[in-house]
């Protein structure tokens, strides 16, 4: 068999194909490990930017990310009762479970003002502690934006209703546009703002153009986005359902009732 025949080029093309797909898979295999924690550690990173417990996390090291994560104590809930689950936070993954039957709940389309069909039946929450005392409540938050399902985190006072911070870690909206829901000066006008009606209701939202300071509805309006209407309403649409009834409605409402500052609701569950 000649050098250039088609049989010894097809073999030799196999034998390297072979070899380059073990080669990969292995890097792949090997190589998960460290994935899965720089996963991990961005997501800690975003959620340290969203509370504001730090204002520039791209030059922190992994360990000067974990010290400021201290002060956060993760917990699992079941959404639809409110109540703390008793299982290891660091094992559980809502979004990998949203998409498990079994594990997963299928939203009522009527309620589905986030456009994501399912959700996890639990859900982590971050409980930011000052002094032995809840100082914020962190809450994972996702919907639909223009182009992408939007992951982030909102981050509420005690009282629930008042607005500390708000971030997004994963999305594919168009730069410039939608994509300015990273802009720190956008994510900045959501600080101080009301979330929450006095029925507990969800009211604040991302409206169209700029918020009038001398409108009745000030405290709780955004301003939109230029060129990017969908996005704004899908922000808009997945704050309030993650505030709602369907979602954290319940834990937030144990949380109020149990105490104003969240060491009740912890020692009751725990």
């Amino acid at each position: 068999m000649g050098n250039d025949s088609t049989t010894k080029t097809l073999i030799v093309a196999t034998l390297l194909c072979v070899v380059c797909s073990v080669l990969v898979s292995g890097a792949a295999v090997s190589l998960k490990p460290a994935q899965d924690l720089n996963k991990v550690l961005d997501i800690k990173k975003n959620l340290l930017l969203a509370s504001g417990l730090a204002t520039d996390v791209s030059k922190m090291t992994a360990k000067e990310v974990e010290e400021k994560f201290q002060v956060v104590e993760t917990k699992v809930v079941d959404l639809s009762t409110g109540e703390y689950v008793d299982m290891d936070p660091e094992s559980y993954d809502a979004v990998k479970a949203a998409k498990t039957p079994g594990q997963n709940y299928k939203i009522d389309s009527k309620k589905d003002i986030a456009h994501i069909k399912t959700r996890a039946k639990l859900s982590k929450v971050y409980l930011v502690k000052e002094n032995n005392e809840v100082s914020m409540i962190v809450l994972p938050v996702n919907g639909k934006g223009l182009w992408s399902t939007l992951y982030g985190f909102l981050a509420l006072a005690p009282d629930t209703t008042t607005v500390k911070g708000l971030g997004f870690y994963q999305h594919g909206e168009t730069p410039g546009l939608g994509g300015e829901i990273d802009n720190p000066n956008w994510k900045k006008l959501w600080i101080g703002k009301t979330a929450l009606d006095a029925a507990f209701e969800p009211v604040i939202k991302v409206i169209k153009g700029s918020v009038n300071p001398a409108s009745a509805n000030a405290n709780s309006e955004i301003d939109g986005l230029s060129g990017a209407t969908l996005t704004s309403n899908g922000v808009t649409g997945l704050v309030h359902y993650w505030l709602g009834n369907d979602a954290f409605g319940p834990f937030l409402a144990k949380f109020r009732a149990t105490t104003s500052n969240g060491e009740g609701v912890q020692d009751e569950q725990n």
